[in-house]
């Protein structure tokens, strides 16, 4: 398949050459330990893998290393509630391509420290009736209409966004919005770089999927990641399924 423009950044590779990091865990985690060069998909990438592998760590550093925030919003939010990242930005080179040299629209979001934008939002005087984020302020709906919001409004294409387990504000029909509004952001030269455990999120088609786990970085399919296997078993089967979890009722 051709894609018919070019990506913000093409692959992330990580140079240790580059001097010591403050601390090793992330370092260490197998990952992050094996990692060489990881090409990312023109349109949209996902990162998936258990608690503590290291997905939302590598995206955190991508993300500083692309002058976001590490807290979120855009490459112009410097804010800092906690200095509790790591510095693993500091080896993340980027290959970027021509067009992902130029400082377009983008957007970093975690889930955890949405709050924390919302609150800087404000701070600065974005919300307002001409204000791309909108007149009503973030704090003042609830987190998945705020974040729906954010991805109808205030981003216009032509950016690269990296999100962190954006389901976290999602309900299942709100994840189901989520993938229109990504899908019309994808059409608009926009590319996404994912973290996430839900496997409604990690449908969205011909992107590609990066599982972390004990033995590296390894590129799988949608049909073959344990979330969607687990949640297809659940679902065909939950009476059976929670008897062998729980034991037979008394």
């Amino acid at each position: 398949m051709e894609h018919p423009y070019q990506p913000h950044v093409v692959y992330v590779t990580l140079d240790r050459s580059r001097g010591d990091l403050d601390s090793n865990c992330a370092a260490e985690l197998p990952a992050i330990k094996t990692l060489q060069r990881l090409d990312l998909h023109p349109h949209v990438t996902f990162f998936i893998g258990e608690n503590g592998s290291g997905k939302s760590t590598l995206l955190e550093a991508i993300a500083v290393a692309d002058g976001f925030n590490a807290e979120g919003g855009t490459r112009n939010f410097n804010f800092n509630s906690r200095d509790s990242h790591a510095d693993l930005f500091k080896w993340v080179q980027l290959g970027r391509s021509p067009r992902g040299r130029r400082r377009s629209d983008g957007f970093f979001l975690r889930a955890e420290s949405f709050y924390n934008v919302a609150s800087e939002i404000e701070k600065l005087g974005l919300v307002s009736p001409t204000s791309p984020y909108g007149a009503t302020s973030y704090h003042e709906q609830s987190h998945g209409e705020s974040f729906i919001d954010l991805m109808t409004n205030r981003l216009r294409g032509d950016g690269l966004n990296l999100f962190d387990e954006p389901e976290a504000a999602l309900s299942p029909q709100r994840q189901l919005a989520f993938l229109v509004a990504m899908h019309e952001l994808v059409k608009r030269e926009s590319q996404f770089v994912i973290a996430t455990h839900s496997p409604i999120i990690m449908a969205y088609p011909n992107a590609w999927i990066y599982e972390f786990g004990a033995n590296g970085i390894q590129r799988v399919e949608y049909k073959e990641t344990e979330h969607y296997r687990v949640t297809q078993a659940f679902l065909n089967r939950p009476e059976q399924m929670l008897r062998q979890l729980l034991g037979e009722c008394s």
